[in-house]
């Protein structure tokens, strides 16, 4: 495993590279909780086909999606969110649907206007959760294992972020606010994985005191492995499976499930490579004095 680490490197940094080139080219796609736009909802009552509405709001703009969902009395919501709808197309837009599906003028739920405001506080507290969560892993990670394992495990979770970030970014998936909620379930996940990882390697360095770093992570890799892909197996199975079921949140489950998958990756591929790295570096630096 470790002797591969130039491959597993550059991958991630393929992935996080095309990620940047397309965010200078076309930027992420923010939804309207960043960059403002209309919210609406229609009571559709019972089974509709989604393919003819959204031929119907395709007049009206380009830039939408659109979620379903069962309230309490089994009827169905149809939620559409655009940025570039205006207060003149929503009557133009509804009357059509209106008289596709027979509904009547209260079955218009709501209409409202998001302020890109409140994206951006969204975004200044996520950063400051996340500052604030990687400091504190951090100490209780120094303090459990060794700094080492500290500031690998903080690299691999920045890693995560970005692949995640980059794979956005590549196929262009709207990002709104539970984006944000996904990607702190990652950090949280990912260091749960990770240290697993390193908690076996801290067991090993005591029952082979003699045995060097790359071997030390190889082996505990190995006796963790099996571990690590029935948890992340079992866990997307599950998320998939709502993710289909339940279209109404997958903005939610999409990055859960491309952040589950790299937190996997980065707990066996990245984070104990990390370690062998700093581990060697400070050697090199004892020698050399």
């Amino acid at each position: 495993m470790i002797e591969k680490t130039k491959l597993w490197f550059g991958i991630s940094f393929v992935i996080i590279l095309l990620g940047i080139v397309f965010m200078f080219k076309s930027g992420l796609n923010y939804g309207i909780d960043f960059k403002g736009g209309t919210l609406v909802q229609i009571n559709m009552k019972k089974d509709f086909n989604k393919a003819d509405v959204e031929n119907i709001i395709n007049k009206y703009t380009k830039d939408y999606s659109t979620n379903t969902a069962t309230d309490t009395k089994n009827e169905i919501q149809l939620e559409i969110r655009s940025n570039s709808l205006t207060d003149e197309q929503i009557p133009k837009m509804y009357k059509e649907i209106k008289e596709k599906y027979k509904l009547q003028d209260k079955d218009l739920v709501s209409q409202q206007r998001i302020g890109p405001s409140v994206g951006k506080e969204l975004t200044r507290k996520a950063v400051i959760a996340l500052i604030i969560a990687n400091l504190a892993m951090l100490v209780y990670i120094g303090f459990r294992f060794e700094i080492k394992f500290g500031l690998s495990a903080i690299l691999s979770l920045v890693h995560d972020v970005l692949v995640t970030i980059s794979i956005y970014a590549i196929f262009q998936i709207p990002v709104n606010s539970t984006f944000i909620a996904a990607i702190l379930t990652i950090v949280g996940y990912s260091i749960n994985d990770t240290i697993v990882v390193f908690d076996r390697i801290r067991e090993n360095s005591k029952k082979h005191r003699r045995m060097g770093e790359i071997e030390l992570a190889d082996i505990s890799i190995t006796q963790t492995m099996s571990r690590s892909i029935n948890t992340v197996l079992t866990t997307l199975f599950t998320i998939v499976s709502v993710c289909v079921i339940v279209p109404s949140i997958r903005d939610f489950t999409v990055p859960l499930t491309v952040g589950i998958v790299c937190g996997a990756y980065s707990s066996i591929f990245i984070a104990s490579p990390l370690w062998v790295i700093l581990k060697k570096s400070k050697k090199k630096k004892a020698l050399a004095k």
